[in-house]
C-alpha cells in the first residue's frame, strides 16, 4: 500500500494550516495514497507559549476537518499532533486517526514529555504546560496494524518492542526535532526501531522554518524493516510517497528470525495498560 507523508509548513494562523493540510491529503489521495501521515504541531506553532492558545477539545474544530477529508478521500488519515488537546483543565500533545468513513480510530496522546537542556544549545520543557498520556494506541487497517507515537517518544526503544509484540509492521511517528537533536539523532533513531523490531517507521515532520522559535529539523523519513532509508523529504514543505512492501517485511523476519530467538526466558518488556 501506498504511505504518504505531508511535511507541512505550519504558519501561526490555525485555520490556513488545517485548510492547507487538508488540501495535500487530497493531492496524495490523487497519487494513489491509502495511508496518510501529518506532521507533530501541524496545525499551530511549536512551543510551549502557545500550547494553551491553540488548544482544542476532541471532537473540535481541527479534528472535525480531519474526518470529514479522511471521508472523502476514503483513506486513513494520522492526523500527527492534530492539536494541543483540553481535557479536564488539564493539555495533552494529541495524535488522532481517522479511518475511511471518517470514524477516529485511535487518539495518541504523547507519553514522553520532551524536557532537556543541552547547555549552550536548547533548553525546552514540555512539562510545563503539557500532561503525559498513559497508554499505548494502535489501530487496524486491511493492510497491517500499525502502531503510533509522537516525536520523543521515538526514543524509548520499550514503546517500540511492545508496538511489535502486538503485531504491528508500521510505526508512524509524528516528530518535530529541532536543529541541534535532529541532525544527530532524527534517522538514527528511526534506523534503530526498524532493525530492531523488523517494521517500517515513518516520521512526519513540519517543514523548516528559519523565522519561528522553534526551527524543525523537516527530514520526514521512511525506513524499512532492513535499516534502509527508503523515503527522506529535504527541509521545504513536501509530501514524499513510498510502497509498503509487507511481503519484503515478511522475508526479512524469515531470513533473520529475531522475535521468535528472543530469550523470554532471560529477558522481557510487557505493556502494563
Amino acid at each position: 500500500f501506498r504511505l504518504a507523508l505531508i511535511q507541512l509548513h505550519v504558519s501561526a494562523v490555525k485555520s490556513d494550516n488545517v485548510q492547507r493540510a487538508c488540501e495535500l491529503v487530497r493531492e496524495a489521495s490523487a497519487k494513489g495514497a491509502k495511508v496518510v501521515a501529518l506532521p507533530e504541531c501541524f496545525n499551530s506553532p511549536y512551543g510551549t507559549q502557545y500550547f494553551k492558545e491553540y488548544a482544542e477539545k476532541i471532537p473540535g474544530e481541527s479534528t472535525k476537518k480531519l474526518s470529514e477529508v479522511a471521508r472523502e478521500c476514503s483513506l486513513y488519515l494520522i492526523g500527527g499532533r492534530s492539536i494541543p488537546e483540553e481535557d479536564g483543565g488539564k493539555l495533552y500533545n494529541t495524535c488522532t486517526v481517522f479511518g475511511p468513513d471518517g470514524a477516529m480510530l485511535a487518539k495518541h496522546r504523547k507519553v514522553h514529555l520532551f524536557d532537556i537542556n543541552i547547555p549552550g544549545k536548547i533548553q525546552f520543557k514540555e512539562s510545563e504546560t503539557l500532561s503525559p498520556g498513559n497508554s499505548f494506541s494502535m489501530f487496524d487497517t486491511p493492510y497491517c496494524k500499525v502502531g503510533l507515537g509522537i516525536c520523543y517518544d521515538i526514543r524509548f526503544a520499550e514503546m517500540a518492542q511492545v508496538y511489535g509484540q502486538k503485531g504491528c509492521q508500521l510505526l508512524i511517528y509524528p516528530g518535530a526535532f529541532n536543529m541541534t537533536t535532529g541532525p544527530a539523532h532524527w534517522e538514527l533513531l528511526q534506523r534503530g526501531r526498524a532493525v530492531d523490531n523488523q517494521v517500517y517507521v515513518a516520521t512526519v515532520s513540519p517543514a523548516r522554518d528559519e523565522k519561528a522559535s522553534y526551527v524543525a529539523w523537516g527530514h520526514s523519513t521512511v525506513v524499512n524493516p532492513w535499516g534502509e532509508v527508503i523515503a527522506k523529504a529535504g527541509a521545504e514543505e513536501t509530501v514524499i510517497y513510498t510502497d509498503i512492501d509487507l511481503k519484503k517485511l515478511a522475508e526479512i523476519r524469515q531470513q533473520i528470525p529475531i522475535l521468535s530467538q528472543k530469550r523470554c526466558d532471560l529477558y522481557g518488556i510487557e505493556m502494563k495498560k
